[in-house]
């Protein structure tokens, strides 16, 4: 095996592929980055059982053949290495890398006791990569860390004709987005919903970003049940399938309708910028405060206890009340309004301890994200 690679170029294919390595593995072959050279091209390949990676770079080949070395040693070499063309060679039980002078060698892995990569779905529709980028990192901030509960770790993806919804919530808040998206010609059948780990799901989409539109590998057919079914996505030489989590989560429907509810509209930078700052004095569990007022159209927030205290007054605009308050989690409420791209906001309020919606404005209405309120006003 014998191949030549721009340095960036190997540095971006393995990089990419190395996202799919586990942290820590009791079995060595799993923490290898397969490297195919063949027909003008490198194939980066990296997987977890969870999550496969495969990225294809250009690179004048040699020499065809494939060798397994450790992932992250390769990793930190492609960080270091000089920039310019990159030699690389399999030397008998030995990968060498050298570049402008600079000679790397890595001891190999046995590839034959690598598991057998899975096939890639059928591909079942595409979507603008930038925009799906952005929906799933406003819905995967609302997705459980606790993985005692999997399903909702993830990402519920439901694609429904030329609609896709994005939805993940730990049950403490919600948030959903929906964004234009192009199904094969005659996949657009019934709808389809697939739950996809929501760290994974986000890594996949920042990679895709650049790419302008990013292919949606699916199989509707293939349920998630002992491991059968991925959900893959493919741009810019880059593959990535995720295996699909078990169970489903709550339906949204019913929580994100808020009868009754006063409705708040102020300016989304302004009270991002207002709730980081006074949230400074805010001590473990002290709650954030929201204070509008209808008469002379303002907002007042307001954290921490005693004599440290911290207060900001905003314009806003309330209908539906003379006055409402309500008391959010500083980090919570953070969480929500940063993943807003829209200048202005609107808030619909129950009142404290109940259920608050935020939605954005204009186009940005796609994006919501229910918040619980706290029941202690402070």
């Amino acid at each position: 095996m014998e191949f030549r690679i721009a340095r960036g170029d190997l540095a971006e294919a393995v990089g990419r592929a190395a996202r799919a390595l586990p942290a820590r593995t009791p079995v060595p072959v799993l923490g290898g980055l397969l490297l195919t050279a063949q027909e003008g091209r490198l194939t980066v390949s990296g997987s977890d059982f969870e999550t496969t990676a495969r990225v294809r770079a250009e690179a004048e080949v040699g020499v065809a053949g494939r060798v397994l070395v450790l992932g992250r040693r390769l990793l930190d070499i492609c960080r270091v290495v000089p920039e310019g063309p990159v030699s690389c060679a399999l030397e008998g039980a030995r990968f060498t890398v050298e570049a402008d002078g600079t000679r790397f060698g890595l001891s190999t892995l046995p590839y034959e006791e690598y598991p057998a990569l899975p096939e890639a779905p059928p591909e079942y529709g595409a979507v603008d990569a930038e925009a799906f980028a952005t929906a799933v990192g406003q819905v995967a901030v609302a997705a459980g860390r606790d993985d005692t509960l999997p399903a909702l770790t993830g990402v519920r993806l439901r694609l429904d004709g030329e609609e896709m919804t994005l939805s993940a919530s730990d049950r403490y808040r919600y948030a959903v987005r929906r964004l234009e998206w192009k199904p094969r010609a005659g996949s657009a059948g019934e709808p389809v919903e697939v739950l996809v780990p929501a760290r994974r799901l986000l890594e996949t989409a920042r990679g895709l970003a650049r790419c302008g539109s990013a292919r949606v590998l699916l199989d509707p057919g293939a349920g998630p049940a002992a491991g059968a079914g991925t959900v893959g996505f493919e741009g810019g030489g880059a593959r990535t399938l995720l295996r699909r989590l078990e169970g489903r989560l709550p339906g949204y429907g019913a929580l994100f309708e808020l009868p009754g509810a006063s409705v708040a509209e102020v300016e989304a930078a302004a009270l991002t910028e207002a709730v980081r700052r006074v949230a400074v004095v805010a001590e473990a569990n002290s709650p954030v405060r929201l204070d509008f007022a209808a008469a002379d159209g303002s907002l007042l927030v307001r954290a921490g206890y005693g004599d440290d205290v911290a207060a900001q007054r905003l314009p806003a605009v309330l209908r539906g009340a003379g006055e409402a308050s309500v008391a959010f989690d500083p980090a919570y409420l953070l969480d929500a309004l940063n993943s807003f791209e829209c200048p202005g906001l609107r808030i619909e309020l129950l009142g404290a301890g109940q259920r608050a919606l935020l939605v954005g404005t204009g186009a940005a209405a796609a994006h919501q994200h229910l918040l619980m309120s706290l029941k202690q006003l402070v």
